[in-house]
């Protein structure tokens, strides 16, 4: 059995129901909180290319994006949502999970993780 990656918040209620309902499957779920552990350069890099750029993973329903000045909420460029990304985690759809299949998923839904467990 290959070993799920998981990351996002440890507190959050959608990244908690992620990791029981895979461990439910009788998966293995490696889990690293983004706050504790930030992201490498590389690995979010990674993270936009799966998600089809990196302003799709920014969760613009946050209570961080709230937070935001208007000025930081228009990043012109790829690297400049990378780099926002970098400085706020949690602006992160949660959980980012990569799954062995080499598909990496943001957020949780029960469909779509069992089509990866396959």
């Amino acid at each position: 059995m290959s070993v799920i990656r998981q990351y996002g918040l440890k507190r959050c209620s959608t990244c908690v129901k992620a990791r029981k309902w895979l461990e439910g499957q009788g998966q293995q779920v490696e889990f690293t909180d983004y706050r504790d552990e930030p992201a490498d350069s590389a690995l979010l890099q990674a993270w936009a290319a799966a998600a089809g750029g990196a302003q799709l993973m920014i969760n613009r329903n946050s209570q961080t994006w709230r937070g935001l000045p208007e000025d930081r909420k228009t990043p012109a460029n790829e690297q400049q949502w990378l780099a926002l990304a970098a400085e706020f985690p949690s602006l992160i759809k949660r959980p980012v999970t990569m799954f062995a299949d080499g598909t990496t998923t943001f957020g949780f839904a029960e469909s779509t993780f069992a089509t990866h467990l396959s």
